[in-house]
């Protein structure tokens, strides 16, 4: 093969397939679609949002000029909310833990001062936030761990069980009498079972 001819094959070798582009990019704005059906091609705030097996709330919130067209390019990205959208997949009745997603629309001129409020709210919310700044295109962004840092799995669990003992207690409060058993009364395993309980119900004070 001739320098020509070699050139030309590696050109044609290099060129996109638009029409394959076009399919991936339709088939993620699909997807988008379905937890979100009213996102629509304007500018914006989302927000990706879950709550995991231990009960830690998390949340990514961006800012985006066409609003459906960004969610859904998250779809193929490899960062951090990108690699845990693939993980955990998209809320429904089978997928309790999956992410959720909703959006504020709102003019190109003020995106970078809603991102920067609407982190600032989820974070003191209580969401373990994934952005790694506090939001906006320009200057002087602020470092998101200056609101909360994320809670590791062990410490989930605990708060978790803090979250159960304080429904436990509201429930036992309003509605229940809780005493030993007239025949364990004076056994003192219930007596230790009884203070070990009602510890647990402090712990949700």
């Amino acid at each position: 093969m001739d320098y020509q001819k070699f050139k030309k094959a590696k050109a044609i070798e290099k060129k996109p397939n638009y029409k394959q582009i076009y399919a991936i990019k339709a088939e993620r704005e699909d997807r988008i679609k379905k937890i979100c059906p009213n996102i629509p091609y304007s500018s914006g705030i989302y927000v990706f949002y879950r709550t995991d097996e231990a009960q830690i709330r998390r949340a990514y919130c961006g800012q985006a000029i066409n609003l459906c067209e960004r969610c859904a390019s998250h779809l193929g990205e490899y960062d951090h909310i990108a690699l845990s959208l693939k993980k955990h997949g998209f809320y429904s009745g089978e997928n309790p833990y999956g992410w959720k997603l909703a959006f504020k629309t709102c003019p190109k001129s003020e995106l970078d001062e809603r991102e920067v409020a609407t982190i600032k709210s989820f974070a003191d919310d209580g969401f373990q936030m994934y952005n790694v700044t506090a939001g906006s295109q320009s200057i002087g962004k602020l470092v998101t761990g200056q609101y909360k840092q994320p809670k590791t799995y062990s410490q989930g669990v605990q708060q978790g069980r803090k979250n159960l003992a304080k429904e436990l207690s509201n429930i036992a409060e309003k509605h229940l009498t809780i005493e030993i058993r007239a025949d364990k009364r004076g056994n003192k395993i219930s007596e230790r079972q009884y203070e070990k309980f009602m510890e647990l119900m402090k712990d949700g004070n």
